[in-house]
């Protein structure tokens, strides 16, 4: 698929960091710090993004007060209670060891988070999830539940990391005709493969479809079932009624809500395919015609 392929959001990557600031990227090591430099831009000049690696923060962080200032993520930022030393630095090792996880599902939804993601905030708010919002590029917020395991931390920072990814594939590769406030209207709105059996936006709709995906490839790779058997008939469901509004869609979106129906209309699920999809040439090299 084009929305998980490495090499198409490498491509995507460059193209964006040349729309910010003019610079052509020449190699995939100069890269993040590329993208860094190109959101520091975007972000409050005192929450710079660092060229490299990942930023752990928890309650006390600025992006934080940013979030309560904006009203951005009140269900985690607002009931977020103070975190004690031993609570951090089991979220730290849990962060730590589920990049490893990535690693070892699948490197290159590794090199995606580590190239998309810069930040993460824990918090001990109760949510039991994260968010990410394309006003604060690079950032994931986290709320571990009580019972997360490095599995889910995992889970947490992929789902936001190509959160972020499809906000710089879609400023780039347009995926809708009309504006998000216009895809807010009740005619546009389409079931939610994750929230399920609540319409969405359709932007909303089609990025809880696209980040479904790769949390079900990584359940599977570790022998669970859990998201595997909630999503797959809410995804079928998903795609179905994104199906009826595809005019909405541009071309290049067309392209990739047609490829994940293909996918999850099969019987059985193929995860050898997603697999294959984030590193294949082949869907790396998909040029859609950008409007002037």
């Amino acid at each position: 698929m084009h929305m998980l392929n490495v090499g198409h959001l490498v491509e995507t990557l460059g193209r964006f960091v040349h729309a910010i600031n003019g610079k052509h990227v020449d190699s995939i090591e100069a890269l993040r710090p590329a993208y860094a430099e190109a959101i520091n831009t975007l972000r409050p000049a005192f929450l710079p993004a660092q060229p490299e690696g990942i930023k752990i923060g928890y309650e006390d962080s600025p992006w934080v007060d940013h979030c309560k200032q904006r009203s951005i993520f009140p269900h985690i930022v607002g009931p977020a209670s103070p975190s004690d030393g031993p609570t951090r630095e089991e979220w730290d090792r849990q962060i730590i060891a589920a990049l490893d996880l990535i690693q070892d599902i699948d490197p290159g939804l590794r090199q995606m988070v580590d190239l998309f993601v810069t930040d993460i905030v824990a918090l001990n708010s109760g949510a039991d999830g994260g968010g990410s919002a394309n006003t604060m590029p690079g950032v994931v917020m986290m709320s571990p539940g009580g019972t997360w395991m490095t599995l889910d931390f995992a889970e947490c920072i992929v789902h936001e990391g190509l959160h972020s990814g499809l906000f710089v594939l879609d400023s780039v590769h347009p995926l809708f005709h009309l504006p998000p406030s216009e895809l807010e209207k009740d005619e546009h709105r389409a079931l939610s493969a994750v929230k399920i059996g609540e319409k969405r936006p359709l932007h909303a709709a089609f990025h809880a479809a696209a980040v479904a995906v790769p949390l079900m490839y990584m359940e599977s790779h570790q022998g669970e079932i859990t998201l595997v058997d909630q999503y797959t008939a809410s995804l079928r469901d998903a795609c179905a009624d994104m199906q009826t509004k595809r005019d909405r869609f541009t071309e290049y979106g067309q392209l990739l809500l047609d490829e994940m129906t293909k996918w999850v209309e099969a019987d059985p699920l193929d995860f050898d395919e997603i697999g294959h999809g984030i590193t294949s040439p082949e869907f790396s090299g998909y040029r859609p015609q950008v409007p002037a």
